[in-house]
């Protein structure tokens, strides 16, 4: 079992959902293997990622990003029956729409996102709420005043809506300069990445590394986690995508 694994690795790890569906799409895990994933998890320290930092030992954070409206009719009910908790990150513009923004890729499926009652329902539950962004800009494109903009309005939108601090961040597309960077670092407790690895001592706050579920759909690969063979599976894939998709 993964809980049998992390208690021998020192390791964390921030594991990045996006959509629970049966599109079969990149972003997507299917709810029955999504149920097979939080069963593995049984047992382990899974913990807000606003504390991963803090806790001691090794620990599991789970984050979804964009803000789907089937995190809250499918994954919600789910998480909630183990006691598990997640941070959801938002594009707050958006939030009531689609994944409409610009510069979607392709081979994502056109889907519903939360709207702001369901996510005042969903913090009230006690799920955490992050910043993805107001539209979901490649911020490394954009001068840096439309940067500041794009991460702080958003983190506002989400503070007013909820009435709690929005802690963490989350870059669309992993893409950062170090200008969007610090303004992460000066106005957020963490930032997450698009990097594939685990967390540690060395990882940089504002940049924290996950791992994408997309690259542990086998189940040998998820039951072994903190393995030998996942390690360099995964170190491989986040090498090889590293070097097709530079973060910036």
């Amino acid at each position: 079992m993964l809980s049998d694994r992390l208690k021998v690795h020192s390791r964390r790890a921030i594991l990045t959902y996006h959509s629970v569906d049966d599109s079969g799409s990149v972003i997507s895990v299917r709810r029955e293997n999504f149920l097979d994933q939080m069963q593995a998890l049984a047992g382990a320290k899974v913990v807000r990622l606003s504390e991963l930092l803090s806790v001691p030992g090794p620990a599991v954070a789970l984050t979804f990003d964009d803000g789907f409206r089937n995190f809250a009719e499918v994954a919600a009910p789910i998480l909630s029956r183990h006691g598990f908790p997640a941070t959801i990150f938002l594009v707050t513009d958006h939030c009531g729409g689609y994944n409409d923004w610009p510069s979607g890729a392709l081979e994502v499926p056109r889907l519903p996102l939360m709207d702001w009652a369901t996510i005042q329902e969903m913090s009230r539950g006690g799920f955490e709420f992050g910043s993805h962004s107001a539209t979901h800009p490649d911020l490394a494109r954009l001068d840096e005043d439309t940067a500041r903009h794009e991460i702080l309005s958003s983190k506002q939108r989400i503070e007013d809506v909820t009435g709690r601090a929005v802690k963490a961040f989350a870059y669309p597309y992993g893409s950062m300069t170090t200008a969007t960077r610090n303004i992460v670092a000066e106005n957020f407790d963490l930032g997450c990445s698009t990097r594939m690895g685990w967390v540690s001592a060395a990882s940089d706050a504002a940049a924290l590394e996950r791992i994408d579920v997309y690259y542990l759909s086998h189940s040998y690969l998820w039951q072994r986690l903190f393995g030998t063979p996942a390690r360099w599976y995964l170190g491989l894939r986040g090498a090889l995508r590293e070097w097709k998709h530079p973060q910036s």
